[in-house]
């Protein structure tokens, strides 16, 4: 799309918290780490840690953090994004994270990421059942179709692929169908080993996987305060491998986290800082940033809410504090909904969780096709998303006012009383100004059968479903590189086979 017109773009973000608000949050979640500290349970992490002036009670596996050394990492993070060239940027489990400073702002060139590595699937058939092997290579089909679809992960992970194996067998399937790599699972460092080999061959040998990583899984708190051995042992894996790394940490309000929200936000943010703390000792040139996904525990049945009102105030802070405060740009959660098939309170939740994070100045969101607080992929709410990301993305994006664009003289050449649909001028820039999806036609009563079911968004969004997945697959990998990933996919099972965990 031409942009001659479309030059002006909507800058100043949303913002829910002053500096004087956000500083509050650091200095607590800073005594919140000195004071109450983490149960680290991983002796080398311990090490790392007493290293580096943290105190330890080994025998609690309880670090202690001074503020001192955590602002230390703080600054050094920091002081990284400011002048780091490489990686430029990378896609995580929802979204992605740009590793240079940025104005804080809305960021017209958002991304929008696919995955999850959801359990079930809602299939076009309206059936939920577990997800299968052609289930993930399906969804992949339609991601790398999906025009809006930045990067994905895997949207449905295969239940029919034992255990195991599932993280490697996963990230091979991943790479072999679609450029648009997103994060990856891995489950222990035997995954990470060869989901790295995968990644190498994917990306044409290991220096180029530093310079552009892909596949990169994560370590996660276990909140309150708590990481452990397995999300240790990856954490340090990952870093080991010169990869870039956050601990992620989602804080349950009400829950695992205190009900109100600059509680719970602060508690996450102290886990992620501890985390950050951590990767730094591993390797003092490691490529580290922060994260914190917070939302609130419902109270009728103790789920983390991925939708809601309430969330988009306390999504909007994390943003502040994560990309503002701290200066890493990057995604958080978006076009989540808490419903279980597609509907119209499924459409409300999606959009609203789409445009409030890039209102509030995030550079992206995710992970979209997903039902059911993330538990469950639909791939007819793949295709529905992929147009409501189109409608947010026209929705930020405004228009130039010069005396150019107003052309006071079309204005006079069709005088009072005249219409512009047939000048040149109008022919020449519709198609810059106007959404022309069909998703979102605008007809009147009557001129279709009112109550045709094939009218019907879902309806719609189902038949170009079945219409992406008859269209030939073609593998962005050569018959080389996907000769070479089947083979270490089969070393990885015949490995786990020897060990009798497959």
């Amino acid at each position: 799309m031409k942009k001659e017109h479309l030059m002006k773009t909507l800058r100043e973000p949303i913002r829910f918290l002053n500096r004087e608000e956000m500083e509050t949050i650091h200095r607590n979640a800073l005594r919140i780490l000195a004071e109450i500290g983490m149960k680290i349970d991983h002796d080398e992490a311990l090490d790392y840690l007493q290293a580096a002036g943290c105190k330890i009670d080994h025998c609690k596996k309880i670090v202690k953090f001074p503020s001192d050394v955590v602002q230390k990492f703080v600054d050094k993070m920091k002081s990284d994004f400011k002048s780091r060239n490489e990686p430029g940027k990378m896609a995580v489990r929802y979204s992605h994270v740009r590793f240079r400073r940025e104005n804080f702002c809305v960021h017209e060139d958002f991304t929008a990421s696919a995955g999850g590595f959801c359990v079930h699937i809602f299939d076009l058939h309206g059936i939920r059942r577990s997800g299968t092997l052609q289930d993930t290579r399906d969804s992949l089909k339609l991601v790398a179709q999906l025009d809006q679809i930045t990067y994905s992960g895997i949207p449905i992970a295969a239940q029919d692929i034992p255990v195991a194996l599932r993280p490697i067998t996963m990230a091979a399937e991943l790479v072999k169908h679609t450029d648009k790599l997103g994060g990856i699972e891995a489950f222990n460092t035997f995954d990470i080993e060869y989901i790295c080999r995968i990644a190498e061959v994917a990306r044409g040998g290991r220096e180029e996987l530093k310079k552009n990583p892909i596949l990169v899984g994560y370590a996660e708190a276990r909140t309150p305060l708590a990481i452990d051995r397995n999300m240790c042992e990856i954490m340090i894996e990952y870093i080991k491998r010169g990869m870039p790394q956050s601990l992620d940490t989602m804080p349950n309000a009400g829950a695992t986290a205190p009900m109100n929200p600059a509680g719970a936000l602060t508690l996450g943010i102290a886990e992620t800082l501890g985390g950050l703390v951590l990767g730094y000792t591993i390797d003092k040139d490691a490529c580290m940033t922060i994260d914190v996904t917070p939302s609130f525990s419902d109270m009728g049945t103790g789920i983390f809410k991925y939708a809601g009102a309430e969330r988009a105030p306390l999504i909007g802070a994390r943003i502040q504090m994560i990309s503002e405060y701290y200066g890493c740009p990057s995604g958080v959660h978006g076009g989540k909904t808490d419903t279980c098939v597609p509907d119209i309170r499924c459409g409300v939740e999606k959009a609203v969780s789409m445009i409030m994070p890039i209102l509030c100045g995030a550079v992206g969101f995710g992970t979209l096709g997903q039902l059911e607080n993330g538990a469950t992929f639909s791939p007819i709410q793949l295709v529905m998303d992929n147009e409501i990301v189109r409608y947010v993305r026209r929705a930020i994006t405004g228009f130039e006012v010069t005396d150019k664009s107003i052309n006071v003289d079309i204005i006079k050449e069709i005088g009072i009383g005249g219409n512009y649909l047939q000048t040149e001028d109008t022919l020449n820039q519709f198609r810059e100004f106007l959404n022309l999806s069909p998703f979102f036609k605008v007809q009147p009563w009557g001129i279709r059968n009112e109550l045709d079911e094939v009218n019907r968004w879902e309806r719609m969004a189902h038949k170009k479903t079945q219409e992406l997945l008859k269209n030939e697959f073609m593998s962005p990998l050569n018959r080389d590189q996907i000769l070479e990933i089947d083979k270490i996919v089969d070393e990885a099972a015949k490995k786990l086979h020897e060990q009798g965990q497959i």
